[in-house]
């Protein structure tokens, strides 16, 4: 069996805080936030659904992190691929701990330019729609034809 080992993460949320931007002592940035994920779920009676989140720790670096405290505050809307990451340690008492936390790779924009947070709906991934292209010969994606499968490279 081949040694496959993947860890990736991707997701859309809203921030539960603002980012505060803080620097290492050799001068890296790094902002921690946090972000609250609306969980699906279905149920036969739907009038006793309530809303339900998952909240997940996030540590973004370097320009990353400048993004994320310039352009981020506590409702916006944000769209997260990284990493997860484990960490253990034992406090003064000897006790062990825990943390899970996603290390953002990228972080991407959900609101629309100017809207408010209140006004927008959470992320979806349903909601998505592909782009349309007009029937403007300029702007339609090119493709070649290919006369025979003989072509094919497979």
């Amino acid at each position: 069996m081949a040694n496959f080992n993947l860890n990736k993460v991707i997701l859309g949320g809203r921030l539960t805080a603002d980012p505060e931007l803080k620097q290492t002592a050799s001068g890296v940035s790094v902002v921690s936030f946090g972000i609250a994920v609306n969980r699906r779920f279905s149920s036969k009676d739907a009038s006793q659904q309530q809303p339900q989140a998952d909240f997940f720790n996030v540590t973004a670096w370097r320009a990353t992190a400048e993004f994320v405290a310039k352009y981020f505050k506590k409702g916006s809307s944000i769209c997260i691929v990284g990493s997860i990451q484990n960490r253990t340690w034992t406090d003064q008492q000897g006790a062990k701990h825990y943390a899970t936390d996603i290390i953002a790779d990228e972080v991407n924009f959900v609101d629309a330019r100017g809207e408010s947070a209140a006004s927008q709906a959470p992320f979806s991934p349903d909601a998505y729609s592909a782009p349309s292209y007009s029937s403007n010969a300029a702007s339609a994606p090119k493709f070649e034809e290919l006369k025979t499968d003989d072509d094919l490279p497979f």
